[in-house]
């Protein structure tokens, strides 16, 4: 299925896909967290952002096998940013969730990174 970076984000977000008032923020916030998932070795090598809704996630990441965790990892670091909850305890469990997904998606980035982890532990 073919979907928007952006729009599926803004889903996720409560945005609806017509309302475009906080499209900069977004996208801004979505560039923020594709810089981090390049330097954790997901993505182009070359690295990747987006301008506005034309750039799907097929564009962005090739690998099916990553899709789904990109996207809730995605969605967890851009609500940090943009509309955080007000519980601290949802924070802290959203922040828990969003270092797992990002750990996870580096080691499935490079699973050399767990064989030296065992080998030094």
């Amino acid at each position: 299925m073919e979907e928007s970076i952006l729009t599926s984000i803004k889903k996720l977000l409560g945005v609806g896909e017509e309302d475009i008032h906080f499209d900069n923020d977004i996208t801004m916030h979505i560039n923020s967290v594709l810089f981090v998932l390049n330097q954790i070795g997901v993505g182009p090598a070359e690295g990747f952002s987006i301008s506005d809704k034309i750039k799907e996630w097929k564009d962005y990441l090739p690998n099916i096998l990553m899709y789904e965790a990109v996207k809730s990892y995605m969605y967890l670091k851009v609500r940090l940013i943009f509309d955080p909850p007000i519980s601290n305890a949802l924070i802290e469990i959203m922040k828990s969730q969003a270092d797992e997904y990002e750990w996870r998606l580096m080691v499935s980035a490079d699973p050399k990174i767990v064989i030296v982890e065992e080998v030094n532990t």
